[in-house]
């Protein structure tokens, strides 16, 4: 099973004078999606978001975000004491949004650890990263009054102007190790997935392979898996692009700290 640290044991409710990051979660567990599925990774959840997909699968870091102030060294300390994996995921809501990323990710190299960021393509910073996992967000994922989670669209039109920013996502494609995860809601995202693969390879330099370009099933319990995973299954095949399950989900269903 994942171990969680108590973040609100560790951390402060105000930002201390060092260098610090807003932690929702911080927890060793299984990466549950991508190249590296499978792979024992401790979780660093940065609370904060700059988009609003209506189906955030972190909610309390995104459309309420909560969580605790930690300086840079907690962070590290509480990492180093899961002795058991050399694998750190920097995710969030969105991590890339706090400047002091870019430190935390080099001290972690500097300790020897790989290090992936879970990131929606938007924004770029020049530091240690050996995988960026980059899912730019779809159409489908705007939250329109019908699907909007507060039930009132405020979001919709800010998130649809923010949601791809070429600029950056290729920075970070030329940059680094990349994978391009779709979350994918049904077979029309596929139109739009395939322009934007080839918007991407058209304003970058970096090789970019249909094995990574990753398909994912929306859906954060395992029901709502259920439904959609044979349809995406199937959608990669005849597209050529890899499968990515959501592992996590499936063995732990919607916990927290997974």
């Amino acid at each position: 099973m994942p171990v969680a640290s108590e973040v609100s044991d560790i951390g402060s409710e105000t930002p201390p004078e060092a260098d610090a990051l807003p932690i929702n979660e911080l927890f060793y567990s299984l990466q549950g999606e991508g190249k590296l599925t499978g792979t024992p990774s401790v979780f660093i959840r940065t609370s904060g978001c700059n988009l609003r997909c209506w189906f955030c699968d972190s909610y309390h870091t995104s459309w309420e975000p909560t969580g605790a102030w930690m300086t840079l060294d907690e962070i590290v300390e509480e990492v180093e004491s899961f002795d058991a994996a050399d694998h750190v995921v920097l995710t969030g809501g969105e991590p890339m949004i706090h400047d002091e990323c870019a430190t935390l990710l080099d001290e972690l190299s500097e300790r020897g650890y790989h290090t992936t960021v879970e990131t929606n393509g938007t924004i770029y910073h020049d530091t240690s990263i050996d995988l960026a996992s980059i899912s730019p967000k779809l159409a489908s994922s705007t939250p329109t009054a019908d699907v909007d989670p507060k039930g009132d669209g405020e979001w919709a039109e800010r998130h649809e102007n923010q949601r791809i920013d070429m600029v950056e996502l290729s920075q970070l494609v030329d940059s680094y190790d990349t994978q391009l995860k779709f979350v994918v809601t049904a077979r029309e995202d596929m139109e739009e997935i395939e322009n934007l693969v080839k918007r991407v390879r058209s304003n970058t330099e970096a090789t970019i392979r249909d094995s990574d370009i990753l398909l994912m099933p929306e859906g954060v319990t395992r029901e709502q898996l259920d439904e959609r995973r044979g349809a995406v299954a199937e959608l990669a095949q005849e597209y050529g692009y890899r499968y990515t399950p959501r592992l996590h989900v499936d063995l732990w269903n919607d916990a927290p700290g997974t």
